[in-house]
Protein backbone atom coordinates (compact mmCIF):
# COMPACT_ATOMS: atom_id res chain seq x y z
CA UNK A 1 0.00 0.00 0.00
CA UNK A 2 1.41 3.41 -0.97
CA UNK A 3 1.34 6.40 1.36
CA UNK A 4 -1.44 7.93 -0.75
CA UNK A 5 -3.52 4.75 -0.64
CA UNK A 6 -3.15 4.80 3.15
CA UNK A 7 -4.14 8.49 3.28
CA UNK A 8 -7.14 7.79 1.03
CA UNK A 9 -8.29 4.94 3.24
CA UNK A 10 -8.05 7.20 6.31
CA UNK A 11 -10.07 9.95 4.59
CA UNK A 12 -12.79 7.40 3.80
CA UNK A 13 -12.64 5.97 7.34
CA UNK A 14 -12.91 9.38 8.99
CA UNK A 15 -15.66 10.50 6.59
CA UNK A 16 -17.69 7.39 7.43
CA UNK A 17 -17.30 8.04 11.18
CA UNK A 18 -18.56 11.65 11.27
CA UNK A 19 -21.51 11.94 13.64
CA UNK A 20 -21.72 8.17 13.98
CA UNK A 21 -23.42 7.91 10.58
CA UNK A 22 -20.83 9.44 8.30
CA UNK A 23 -21.12 12.13 5.66
CA UNK A 24 -21.25 11.93 1.89
CA UNK A 25 -18.39 12.85 -0.37
CA UNK A 26 -20.58 15.69 -1.65
CA UNK A 27 -21.07 17.10 1.84
CA UNK A 28 -17.36 16.92 2.62
CA UNK A 29 -16.44 18.48 -0.74
CA UNK A 30 -18.84 21.36 -0.05
CA UNK A 31 -17.31 21.97 3.38
CA UNK A 32 -13.77 21.96 1.96
CA UNK A 33 -14.59 23.96 -1.16
CA UNK A 34 -13.41 21.32 -3.63
CA UNK A 35 -15.11 19.44 -6.45
CA UNK A 36 -17.11 16.42 -5.33
CA UNK A 37 -15.09 14.00 -7.45
CA UNK A 38 -11.90 15.29 -5.79
CA UNK A 39 -12.92 13.56 -2.54
CA UNK A 40 -13.48 10.31 -4.44
CA UNK A 41 -10.15 10.65 -6.19
CA UNK A 42 -8.34 11.32 -2.91
CA UNK A 43 -9.94 8.23 -1.39
CA UNK A 44 -8.86 6.05 -4.34
CA UNK A 45 -5.38 7.67 -4.55
CA UNK A 46 -6.09 8.83 -8.10
CA UNK A 47 -5.37 12.40 -6.90
CA UNK A 48 -3.02 13.23 -4.07
CA UNK A 49 -4.22 15.73 -1.48
CA UNK A 50 -1.77 18.47 -0.56
CA UNK A 51 -0.61 19.00 2.99
CA UNK A 52 -2.94 22.01 3.05
CA UNK A 53 -5.82 19.75 2.01
CA UNK A 54 -4.93 17.31 4.79
CA UNK A 55 -4.83 20.18 7.28
CA UNK A 56 -8.37 21.21 6.23
CA UNK A 57 -9.53 17.59 6.48
CA UNK A 58 -7.93 17.18 9.91
CA UNK A 59 -9.62 20.32 11.19
CA UNK A 60 -12.98 19.21 9.75
CA UNK A 61 -12.69 15.76 11.33
CA UNK A 62 -11.20 17.08 14.60
CA UNK A 63 -8.12 14.90 14.10
CA UNK A 64 -4.38 15.39 14.00
CA UNK A 65 -3.04 15.64 10.47
CA UNK A 66 -0.63 12.84 11.39
CA UNK A 67 -3.56 10.44 11.85
CA UNK A 68 -3.74 10.18 8.06
CA UNK A 69 -0.30 8.51 7.98
CA UNK A 70 1.01 5.14 9.17
CA UNK A 71 2.17 5.25 12.78
CA UNK A 72 5.89 5.40 13.52
CA UNK A 73 7.80 4.12 16.50
CA UNK A 74 8.52 6.88 19.03
CA UNK A 75 12.09 8.12 19.30
CA UNK A 76 14.03 9.97 21.97
CA UNK A 77 16.59 12.50 20.83
CA UNK A 78 17.96 15.61 22.49
CA UNK A 79 16.11 18.00 20.15
CA UNK A 80 12.79 16.39 20.94
CA UNK A 81 13.49 16.40 24.67
CA UNK A 82 14.46 20.11 24.51
CA UNK A 83 11.30 20.94 22.56
CA UNK A 84 9.12 19.07 25.04
CA UNK A 85 10.81 20.82 27.97
CA UNK A 86 10.17 24.22 26.38
CA UNK A 87 6.60 23.37 25.34
CA UNK A 88 5.63 22.56 28.93
CA UNK A 89 5.88 26.26 29.75
CA UNK A 90 3.54 27.45 26.97
CA UNK A 91 -0.06 28.57 27.37
CA UNK A 92 -2.57 25.94 26.18
CA UNK A 93 -3.45 27.94 23.03
CA UNK A 94 0.22 28.32 22.09
CA UNK A 95 0.85 24.66 22.80
CA UNK A 96 -2.02 23.64 20.52
CA UNK A 97 -0.69 25.90 17.75
CA UNK A 98 2.84 24.46 18.19
CA UNK A 99 1.41 20.94 17.99
CA UNK A 100 -0.50 21.74 14.79
CA UNK A 101 2.61 23.36 13.28
CA UNK A 102 4.78 20.35 14.10
CA UNK A 103 2.15 17.98 12.68
CA UNK A 104 1.88 20.08 9.52
CA UNK A 105 5.66 20.03 9.01
CA UNK A 106 5.79 16.27 9.61
CA UNK A 107 2.93 15.68 7.16
CA UNK A 108 4.68 17.86 4.59
CA UNK A 109 7.84 15.78 4.89
CA UNK A 110 5.86 12.54 4.58
CA UNK A 111 4.04 13.84 1.51
CA UNK A 112 7.31 14.95 -0.14
CA UNK A 113 8.76 11.43 -0.18
CA UNK A 114 6.73 9.74 -2.96
CA UNK A 115 6.39 11.12 -6.50
CA UNK A 116 3.43 13.49 -6.89
CA UNK A 117 0.29 12.69 -8.87
CA UNK A 118 -2.58 15.06 -9.66
CA UNK A 119 -3.75 17.03 -6.62
CA UNK A 120 -7.36 17.73 -7.41
CA UNK A 121 -9.04 20.84 -8.65
CA UNK A 122 -11.00 23.67 -7.10
CA UNK A 123 -14.77 23.54 -7.37
CA UNK A 124 -16.17 24.90 -10.60
CA UNK A 125 -12.93 24.30 -12.52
Amino acid sequence: MTIYEHVGAKIREFRNQVGGKGVSQEFLADKLGVATNTISRWETATYNPTVGDLDKLARFFGKSVLEFFPQEQPTEDEHLVALMRTAKELDPEDLEELKRYAEFRKARSLMAAPPAKGVGRPRGG
